[in-house]
C-alpha cells in the first residue's frame, strides 16, 4: 500500500470522525435531555438510544464515504442525509406522541428501556432507508 493511499485513509477517517461528532452534537440539541448527564446517572435507556443513534449516523457516513467520488461529496451527502433523518425522526416522534400518547423523549429520560430501544430503532431504520438511496 502506498503512502498516498494511507494518507487518504487518514484524512477521510479524520474528517468522518469530526463530522460524526458534529452531527451527534447537533442531534443532541433536538433531544429534551442531556445524553451524557443521563448516562452518568445510570440511565440505560438513554445509553441504548445514544448507541443506536451513533450506529445510525455512522452507517450513513460509511455509505456516503463508500459511494462518493470526493471527500466534499461525502460530507455533503452525509449532512443532507442527517437532516433528512432528523426531520423524519421529529415527524415520527410527533405522530407517536399525538396519536398514541407515546412520548419517546420523556419515556427514555425516565429510564424505560423500551422507549430507548424504539427511539434508537427508528434511527437505525431511517438510516437503512436513507442509505439505500445513496
Amino acid at each position: 500500500m502506498s503512502w498516498n493511499i494511507l494518507g487518504s485513509i487518514a484524512v477521510w477517517t479524520a474528517v468522518g470522525a469530526v463530522l460524526l461528532f458534529l452531527l451527534m452534537y447537533i442531534d443532541s440539541l433536538f433531544t429534551k435531555y442531556k445524553d451524557i448527564t443521563e448516562i452518568k446517572a445510570g440511565n440505560n435507556a438513554v445509553a441504548t438510544r445514544l448507541v443506536m443513534k451513533l450506529f445510525a449516523q455512522g452507517y450513513i457516513l460509511s455509505v456516503a464515504i463508500g459511494t462518493s467520488w470526493s471527500l466534499g461529496e461525502a460530507v455533503l451527502v452525509s449532512v443532507v442525509s442527517f437532516v433528512i433523518l432528523l426531520v423524519l425522526e421529529l415527524i415520527v416522534r410527533f405522530l407517536l406522541k399525538k396519536m398514541m400518547g407515546l412520548d419517546l423523549d420523556e419515556g427514555t429520560k425516565q429510564g424505560h428501556i423500551g422507549y430507548g430501544l424504539l427511539g434508537g430503532a427508528l434511527q437505525i431504520v431511517g438510516a437503512l432507508i436513507i442509505s439505500a438511496s445513496l
